[in-house]
């Protein structure tokens, strides 16, 4: 039985060559988003002082 499982698990294929590319982009962009709409609320508030 042991040897069931060994097998199995030497069959899966792990990929060393993922690109993240597209995910760091798109971490960028929220963030950016995010401190753009926090700088745009706090110089409205400022504003309205």
């Amino acid at each position: 039985m042991a040897k069931q499982q060994l097998s199995t698990q030497t069959k899966t294929k792990v990929e060393k060559t993922s690109s993240l590319k597209g995910t760091l982009a798109s971490v960028f962009f929220l963030g950016f988003f995010l401190i753009f709409t926090w700088v745009s609320v706090y110089f409205l508030f400022l504003d309205r002082l």
